[in-house]
């Protein structure tokens, strides 16, 4: 009879504890729909570099101001600016999951007017980004780009 009680003891706290674990893992695993509007400037002359701010928002309400950095190589010479992109993301369970670095491999060609489209990937992660702007802008580059939370210091 003893032995009966451990086991329906141990039952039901095992199956408390399931409980408790899997509703947060549920929680976790549910896809958050978010977005980037942003802007950005650039350079680039084999070496490229664009630098710009931009503001993430979630379905669930969640908002966060960004920082980009963009760096790459390749056979690319021009500048232009992005005054309204925006960007999707894919495969975040929370807001801090956009932050970080993305690999990029961008064609891009411009004058005057430009447009470009991008898909970018850190790990599970990916955003896909548009844009159009002005500048003067031809070349093949691979790098990344980086979201960091905040915006920079404006002095």
């Amino acid at each position: 009879m003893k032995q009966s009680h451990l086991v329906a003891i141990l039952a039901g706290a095992a199956l408390l504890t399931a409980g408790t674990i899997s509703q947060p893992l549920r929680a976790a695993s549910a896809e958050l729909d978010c977005k980037l509007h942003f802007s950005l400037t650039g350079w680039s002359a084999i070496y490229k570099h664009a630098e710009g701010h931009g503001m993430v928002s979630c379905a669930d309400g969640t908002k966060m101001p960004v920082t980009i950095e963009a760096k790459g190589a390749g056979l690319t010479v021009g500048k232009s600016r992005i005054d309204d992109g925006t960007g999707r993301f894919t495969d975040v369970h929370a807001i801090d999951d956009v932050l970080g670095r993305y690999v990029e491999g961008e064609a891009h060609a411009g004058v005057v007017k430009s447009g470009s489209v991008q898909l970018l990937t850190k790990g599970t992660v990916s955003l896909a980004l548009s844009g159009a702007g002005e500048g003067v802008d031809l070349g093949i580059s691979v790098g990344e780009l980086t979201l960091t939370a905040g915006r920079p210091d404006k002095r």
